[in-house]
């Protein structure tokens, strides 16, 4: 069951560095939420904390709130683990597991909770996770064969399939299409619009064309200068916010006059 996010007086350190700042969003559940913004500005650093992924880099942590479905995701009793679980992560460049077959990568979620799985029912989440993603049939007659052998824009849709096999509530996506060529971009995007009928989807994207195509709603994060936190500017349906934002600064970063 897809899940929203509410994300209250958030802040985000990497050691005595204050990287975001003061962040109050709710990402709605079964929507796509953009995250735009220049370089810098604590757009990948703040999707990485709705999954406690940033915190595999030693002295990072958070102030303040992320819950979801009542459940605050920094209580002390929380494992990380467990949050990533719920919370999975599709990253920028394609990371098929280079050892692993098509139909390996699909289950190496699945192993790694610790579920033993009889043949029958593996096969069934290869199946179904695939073609959730759009891929089963391209695939189909060549599971046995390496993930890396598949095209770009294949391997990320195996590493959403990945993503989705351990059935999570939210998927984060960070610029998922940024090493893909026009077509297959354009596959991803029409995936993201599939899946969130049963999903929240979260996604960086640099690309203004995509944000207003893929999303909902989007969260434009801004720095006031190098060296100083990024924070949070506006947040609008995805409609007003490239018709009629409420900042100057949200028209001048999507309209190309800076960033």
């Amino acid at each position: 069951m897809a899940k929203s996010i509410d994300v209250s007086d958030l802040h985000i350190y990497y050691g005595d560095f204050l990287a975001v700042e003061g962040v109050n969003l709710t990402v709605k559940s079964r929507s796509v939420t953009a995250f735009i913004g220049p370089s810098g500005c604590g757009k990948s650093t703040m999707l990485r904390s709705l999954n406690r992924m940033h915190e595999v880099i030693p002295g990072a942590r958070v102030e303040g709130k992320i819950v979801v479905d009542g459940q605050s995701l920094y209580d002390p009793s929380v494992d990380p683990v467990a949050v990533r679980r719920q919370i999975g992560m599709v990253f920028q460049r394609p990371n098929p597991f280079p050892t692993m077959s098509i139909y390996d990568n699909v289950l190496a979620g699945s192993r790694l909770n610790a579920r033993r799985l009889k043949r029958s029912e593996a096969d069934a989440i290869v199946e179904s996770s695939l073609r959730r993603a759009n891929l089963w049939s391209e695939v189909k007659d060549r599971l046995g064969r390496p993930g890396m052998g598949l095209s770009g824009g294949q391997q990320q849709r195996l590493c959403i399939a990945r993503a989705i096999a351990v059935e999570p509530e939210v998927l984060l996506m960070d610029e998922p299409c940024s090493a893909l060529d026009p077509i297959s971009t354009s596959a991803i995007e029409d995936l993201i619009h599939e899946l969130k009928t049963e999903y929240t989807i979260v996604i960086v994207t640099h690309n203004m064309q995509q944000a207003a195509r893929v999303s909902d709603d989007t969260a434009f994060f801004n720095l006031k200068a190098a060296g100083q936190p990024g924070r949070l500017v506006e947040f609008n349906p995805t409609r007003k916010m490239f018709s009629t934002p409420d900042e100057p600064s949200t028209e001048a970063y999507i309209s190309g006059r800076f960033g």
